[in-house]
């Protein structure tokens, strides 16, 4: 709503067709919009990953622990794997 303000690490969703007007704070702003038709079917969402089916989620969890960061699904930059999250 007008004059509502948001504290950093938010997300916002809003509708189609919605005005918006975006104005920085004193110690400034960093956004990221994004845009695109509304997806069609629903999403899973488990920890870090979205997947528009629970096989596909599985999939990943799988993926992420086998932890082959060079040549596994999940490809780390290099000098990124030190810190390794393990997922049940």
């Amino acid at each position: 709503m007008a004059g509502d303000t948001f504290d950093a690490g938010r997300m916002m969703v809003f509708r189609p067709g919605a005005r918006l007007a975006v104005k920085a704070g004193e110690r400034g702003a960093r956004l990221m919009l994004l845009g695109g038709d509304t997806m069609s079917e629903g999403r899973h969402i488990w920890w870090n990953f979205v997947a528009s089916s629970q096989e596909k989620i599985d999939a990943g969890k799988e993926a992420w622990r086998e932890g082959d960061f060079s040549h596994g699904r999940f490809i780390l930059p290099a000098g990124d794997d030190a810190e390794y999250i393990t997922i049940k």
